[in-house]
């Protein structure tokens, strides 16, 4: 019998053979214990001396080629070298060794039929293991032995050993799984890699004047405005107030810059003398190298900069030498400031551009990706469906790649990754794809890797120091509806570092003090984060191998912010069901006034009888309850870590029609202009309205979350909090108290701080069901 599929979306706790068995408890024991392990056989061909001559020249063209049963490795060729070095590592899984024997021949290429120069022999019983940190495995010098298994002339030095994928020679190997891809780019593109990304600061261009510009038309006022370009960028000012040729704007303009600085920033200053048609009075070039840094709001120099006015002859740029413009500017890059590149509801980093700002590290966050089940066939080759499955993770500004499993739908990674944790209240990002280059760059076209799933979990509702195994469903929303892809395997476990500093942070702002003291307004935030995933998305895809456009903005979640009637409802049911609580509430105040349970009614009249003669005993009472009602949630805390909730997004109920226009391109591909006109516009003002309730939701989710042990830390310092309130309150003179409040409330803004105050930053850094979201 098929389960329904809301069971098939959810959750499922595993326990798998985490380290070999080695791991106790929660406890950490080796640096491979979050994956199951698994065994190798790996093979270093270091080099060879003294090879014989095989043509007729007396020359010999040298590989090595390493075999094992079905599976065959060929190191590179040499040309005419006898002492040749080749420094390779071949790696054979233990679950697919079909032999007793492992063959090491050294070869000569020839046009015809490759001549055996000479063999090594090994017979697996005999192989050495090594588990790591057991230092790598010395290499020897063999004899080789010629067709007849005599001794011929020459040596090969090699080393062979069993070991597992926490074996240092791993990423390196080639690997027999990977038999069927070939040349270098293919194999560049299947290996497990590490990525960093760029280093992002936000600049800021304050343009203040201009002076002494020289418009061609004399005879009018000048109406000037400055444009600003860095790489793909393009901002302009308003045009000036002041008509002449001194003018002055005094506006901000803000980038994103990513290190190292490649771009100038390019300013030219251009006079709009008819509709459509703007004369360029003067221009710089600022190299970002030479721009000042600052840390804080403190105002930095301003500087003239001359305007160059470039003249084209014969397709050449040669200056004019004349009286020169200026242009008056304050520009500095901005280290105080969190550039934004991910959405800020899954943010796995919060910390500054400046690395002086950053503060110590709280703990590690260890992921072991161990495997995925029952992926969907995503491509067709050789008549038949396929899924060549990869798995990338982000956190902060580390990118891990896991190497590619060719051809199988159920592929087994068992890799282990770490992060340095600065913030709990972040997000940690696992997708799921399938590789469409293994054939190298070139030759791929222009396939795009497919999308096959992806996971979010956030720290802080984790419990410290506990192993997470559990088995995800990977969801992709497709135009004819919502469909699980597989599932894929994690174990992650949270480890703090000092539970004091971590509960300390749950009172600091969820930014860096610049977004508070200067926020940036919300479009420049929304344009400013498009350009960091765009500067992003570049730069990682000219790494080598390159992690692809499509696979940073899939986890990066660029297009979230699109309207979509679906999300726009999946929105208004949380804030009905947050709404929910006070409605439930006031059935049950109707019930007390109805006298439906008699026993009940007396009871709230008494209390009220008491609360009215001692109004002393309000507040405390309300914090006894919210205190006796928090341990009483203890039992029904969440267990699991939050995943992708197919109903609390409404991807089951979603009408075809719905998604159609969900997945329809931005702007819509409608013929009509005008319908084409109202539709854009309909869109664009619902996606604002989608992001308020969104974010109302979010608010209210928050305050749900403050008993409901979700996040377990910030559930036990507001219960503490409660109980020390109440006993406080019952202690203190009710008038005292309410003296106090009102005083504090109504205090003179000098003793008023720009930063949040430290409830608030308690209540930001609650988690909300956003993360669930799909």
């Amino acid at each position: 019998m098929q389960r329904p599929p809301q069971e098939d979306f959810l959750l499922k706790e595993t326990k798998p053979h985490l380290g070999g068995g080695r791991i106790t408890g929660d406890k950490l024991t080796s640096t491979y214990d979050l994956v199951e392990q698994m065994q190798y056989l790996y093979v270093r061909v270091v080099k060879a001396k003294d090879l014989p001559g095989k043509d007729v020249t007396g020359s010999v063209d040298p590989y090595v080629e390493v075999k094992l049963g079905n599976y065959k490795g060929t190191t590179r060729h040499f040309e005419k070298k006898t002492n040749p070095e080749w420094n390779q590592v071949f790696a054979f899984s233990k679950d697919r060794i079909q032999a007793s024997t492992l063959e090491v021949s050294v070869k000569d290429k020839d046009v015809v039929k490759d001549d055996i120069v000479g063999r090594v022999f090994f017979d697996l019983n005999e192989i050495p293991k090594r588990v790591p940190p057991d230092s790598p495995l010395a290499p020897q010098w063999y004899r080789l032995d010629d067709k007849k298994g005599d001794k011929s002339k020459g040596e090969l030095m090699l080393a062979v050993w069993m070991g597992t994928q926490a074996d240092e020679a791993f990423p390196e190997a080639w690997h027999s799984d990977a038999a069927t891809v070939s040349g270098t780019d293919g194999l560049a593109n299947i290996r497990s890699k590490v990525y960093l990304s760029p280093k992002l600061w936000y600049l800021r261009v304050n343009v203040i004047e201009a002076q002494d510009l020289q418009p061609s038309d004399k005879g009018r006022y000048p109406d000037v405005f400055v444009k600003a370009a860095l790489g793909n960028q393009a901002l302009r000012t308003k045009s000036s107030q002041s008509r002449s040729i001194n003018p002055m704007w005094n506006e901000d303009l803000m980038f994103v810059a990513a290190e190292p600085f490649e771009e100038p920033l390019i300013l030219s200053v251009e006079d709009s003398v008819a509709p459509n048609k703007d004369e360029v009075l003067g221009k710089c070039l600022i190299p970002l190298q030479y721009v000042d840094k600052r840390l804080d709001h403190k105002p930095v120099n301003s500087r003239w900069f001359n305007l160059e006015k470039h003249v084209v002859l014969e397709g050449e740029k040669k200056k004019e030498h004349k009286f020169a413009s200026r242009i008056h500017l304050r520009i500095c890059l901005e280290g105080g400031y969190h550039v934004l590149d991910e959405s800020t509801h899954y943010s796995s980093d919060l910390r500054p551009t400046a690395k002086v700002l950053w503060k110590h590290s709280i703990g590690v966050l260890e992921l072991g990706i161990l495997n995925a089940q029952g992926l969907m066939p995503m491509k067709t080759k050789d008549g038949r469906g396929t899924t060549d499955a990869y798995s990338v993770a982000k956190y902060g500004q580390k990118w891990v790649r896991t190497r590619t499993i060719i051809d199988s739908f159920t592929p087994k990674w068992n890799e282990q990754y770490t992060w340095e944790v600065f913030d709990p209240c972040t997000v940690v990002t696992i997708g799921v794809f399938d590789n469409c280059h293994l054939q190298g760059g070139d030759k791929a076209g222009g396939a795009r890797d497919s999308r096959i799933g992806k996971v979010r979990i956030r720290l802080s509702t984790l419990e410290t120091d506990r192993v997470y195994t559990h088995s995800y469903p990977l969801l992709v929303l497709h135009p004819n509806g919502v469909k699980k892809m597989g599932e894929i395997h994690l174990a992650v476990r949270f480890t703090c570092s000092s539970l004091l500093n971590m509960m300390h942070m749950y009172s600091m702002p969820l930014l860096p003090k610049m977004h508070y003291i200067h926020p940036l307004t919300v479009s420049q935030l929304d344009n400013l984060r498009h350009q960091a995933t765009q500067i992003v998305s570049v730069r990682l895809s000219r790494a080598e191998p390159p992690l692809r456009k499509e696979v940073v903005e899939y986890m990066l979640d660029v297009g979230s912010h699109i309207w979509s009637m679906r999300r726009s409802k999946a929105n208004f049911f949380r804030i009905m069901n947050v709404l929910g609580g006070i409605i439930a509430v006031g059935k049950w105040f109707d019930q007390i006034c109805n006298w439906k349970n008699p026993i009940t009614t007396v009871l709230i009249h008494i209390l009220f009888i008491i609360l009215v003669l001692y109004p002393e005993l309000i507040l405390p009472t309300i914090f006894l309850y919210l205190f006796l009602i928090g341990v009483w949630y203890y039992r029904w805390r969440p267990r699991h870590p939050p995943h992708m909730d197919t109903r609390l997004s409404h991807a089951e109920s979603a009408h075809p029609d719905e998604l159609d226009e969900e997945f329809d391109t931005f702007p819509t591909t409608r013929p009509a202009d005008i319908v084409k006109m109202r539709y854009d516009r309909l869109r664009s003002i619902a996606g604002r309205i989608q992001t308020v309730v969104g974010d109302l939701a979010t608010q209210g989710e928050r305050l749900q979350s403050l008993l409901s042990w979700r996040d377990p830390r910030a559930t036990a310092l507001f219960v503490i909090f409660c109980l020390i309130a109440a006993i406080v309150l019952y202690i203190t003179p009710f008038q005292v108290v309410a003296l106090l409040a009102g005083f504090y409330v109504l205090r003179h803004p000098r003793f008023r701080h720009k930063l949040p105050s430290v409830p608030l930053n308690f209540y930001r850094r609650l988690p909300a069901r956003t993360d669930c979201m799909l």
